[in-house]
């Protein structure tokens, strides 16, 4: 168990790839923070799975394009856990006028 009593945050956990790192995070002995910005339903159904396995989540939503979600996020997690040790930005903001001249 590699990430035993760590506490990891995997932003946009709630599927795909997110939703994997965050599995496999659990199963090497972190807690885990499902984070999701519209889902749910998706989270709650990895941190169930998390749990049925034996290990350890919390699903926290936050949209990591809004600073004040992300203030809430870790605020969350502060109040979950007391610390952060890993923090994997698996989530992505897309936002076209970026591109545009």
């Amino acid at each position: 168990m590699k990430l035993k009593d760590k506490v990891a945050v995997i932003t946009g956990s709630s599927k795909g790839i997110g939703a994997g790192i965050a599995k496999e995070y659990a199963k090497e002995g972190a807690k885990v923070v499902v984070n999701y910005a519209s889902s749910k339903e998706s989270a709650d159904r990895v941190v169930a799975e998390i749990t049925r396995n034996g290990g350890t989540a919390i699903a926290v939503q936050a949209d990591i394009s809004k600073i004040a979600d992300i203030k809430r996020l870790f605020e969350e997690v502060n109040k979950a856990y007391g610390k952060l040790d890993i923090l994997v930005n698996n989530a992505s903001v897309w936002r076209y006028e970026m591109l545009a001249d």
